[in-house]
């Protein structure tokens, strides 16, 4: 059964650094696109970032403060946050589908992850 697992939330001041996990267990990450998103109470779910065989991508609001990457013997990918920021706070959440190229829009992935909460504050 394919299943994705999210750790590594929690809280952090602004400014701060977190990385978040994403383990894959049932099928292997590097014949899929995986990606990052999250959601803010009240807000719909957004793209932040994703991976595949073809490279990477980013939102506008996290490129030079996000980085995402994948180690294919531990079947997990990684979300690197740096310089986080209030409005950073949100639910985030994994996803994968099985193809060459990845985007940013949710109706693009068919597994998805529990997800794990990140908060940013003082």
């Amino acid at each position: 059964q394919l299943q994705l697992v999210e750790s590594g939330g929690g809280l952090v001041q602004p400014g701060g650094s977190l990385r978040l996990s994403c383990a894959a267990s049932g099928f292997t990450l590097d014949s899929y696109a995986i990606g990052w998103f999250r959601q803010a109470p009240g807000k719909e779910r957004e793209g932040v970032s994703c991976i595949s065989s073809s490279g990477t991508n980013y939102a506008g609001s996290v490129k030079g403060r996000f980085t995402i990457s994948r180690d294919n013997a531990k079947n997990t990918v990684y979300l690197q946050m740096d310089n986080l920021k209030p409005e950073d706070t949100a639910v985030y959440y994994c996803a994968a589908v099985y193809r060459r190229f990845c985007g940013l829009r949710k109706n693009e992935y068919i597994y998805w992850g529990q997800g794990t909460q990140v908060t940013v504050s003082s």
